[in-house]
């Protein structure tokens, strides 16, 4: 019997995620009253955006398949105002709704896409990818990149419910799914340790999508971000906690011109946060080095170019998280108890980047 779990997401617009395999059938049931659904997707998955366009014909809902780049070249603009084209043409109404079918580059430009199609229609993300369903796909932001940055144009635009299919998970590149499990492990980290315990006790089972420690990872992962954004739609406080280890790997991602996995960043940007807590005074030793440790036993990255760090810091100044020409990095105080540090000086931030140079 395929089990599904039910992880509520509060706030003024509350939705379930679903996890469990195989879930398809439930999506027509999230969309009441619909006419219409645009069904956004890579060409990698037009196998599985074909199969959720035909169980929402079945369902009676008229189903638009829209083609977008894949990966991080989706999510431009240009490719945005050409699903509003689209949308446009196929006369979508306030009622009609967007799926987006892929992992979180899909999701965050599908959401983008719905968030401005008439001021806001509903959507649902169809998480494909690991990072998809504990990160993307949850919390309601959505946006594009441009040459500043990466998804400093955006809004936020809850959907109307979240599926998160473990099946999806069995075929996906297991670099990829290891790249996922870099946002699990920043939960762990920021608000439930027992991640941690469940990734160091044994990295294969972690990285196993048929097995139960990886479903497990999955929905605590959920859950943690569920539980913040609950409180914090906007980001204008608990919320910025889930920015852990991001400041970094977004100017990464942006000197790497997005060719880097999220993850991948993600993982340096850990390994980053630690030493920067650890030498500013505010974390311990053994927990800043168990974020090496810990990326470490996923294969992931720990370290990046040495010389890449007047670019970095550029980078890191036009972050969505900076106050004017103040730079602020989510730290820890401890396991889990994530906290700001707010301003810190130039010396103190190359210090730490010497820490993961490579």
């Amino acid at each position: 019997m395929n089990e599904v779990t039910r992880i509520p997401v509060g706030g003024d617009q509350p939705y379930d995620v679903l996890v469990g395999r195989d879930l398809l059938d439930a999506l027509p049931g999230l969309l009441p009253g619909a006419d219409r659904a645009a069904v956004l997707y890579a060409a990698p998955l037009k196998g599985l955006a074909d199969a959720v366009a035909d169980r929402l014909r079945a369902a009676g809902v008229e189903a638009l398949t829209i083609e977008v780049p894949d990966a991080e070249g989706g999510k431009r603009i240009e490719v945005a105002a050409d699903c509003w084209d689209r949308l446009g043409a196929a006369g979508f109404t306030r009622t009609d709704v967007v799926v987006g079918v892929g992992g979180g580059a899909v999701t965050d430009l599908a959401g983008f896409v719905a968030a401005c199609w008439l001021r806001g229609v509903r959507w649902v993300p169809v998480a494909t990818s690991l990072l998809g369903m504990v990160d993307a796909a949850v919390g309601g932001k959505t946006g594009v990149n441009t040459a500043a940055g990466k998804n400093l144009v955006g809004a936020f635009h809850p959907p109307v419910g979240v599926l998160a299919d473990l099946a999806t998970l069995d075929t996906l590149p297991p670099a990829d799914l290891a790249a996922g499990l870099a946002e699990v492990v920043k939960c762990g980290f920021i608000a439930d340790p027992v991640i941690l315990d469940l990734v160091e006790w044994d990295p294969a089972a972690a990285v196993d999508p048929t097995g139960p420690v990886c479903r497990e990872l999955i929905e605590r992962a959920i859950r943690v971000k569920a539980d913040v954004v609950s409180g914090d739609l906007r980001e204008s406080g608990l919320r910025e906690v889930l920015n852990y280890g991001h400041t970094l790997a977004h100017a990464i991602e942006k000197v790497e011109g997005y060719r880097w996995r999220h993850g991948d960043a993600v993982a340096v940007g850990l390994v980053y946060a630690g030493a920067l807590a650890r030498l500013a005074g505010r974390l311990d030793e053994a927990t800043a080095a168990r974020h090496r440790s810990a990326v470490a036993a996923l294969g992931l990255p720990t370290g990046y170019a040495a010389d890449a760090w007047p670019d970095l810091l550029a980078a890191m100044r036009v972050d969505k998280k900076a106050r004017g020409s103040r730079l602020r990095f989510v730290v820890l105080d401890g396991l889990a108890r994530p906290a700001i540090l707010d301003g810190p000086d130039d010396d103190l931030l190359h210090a730490a980047y010497r820490e993961v140079s490579a």
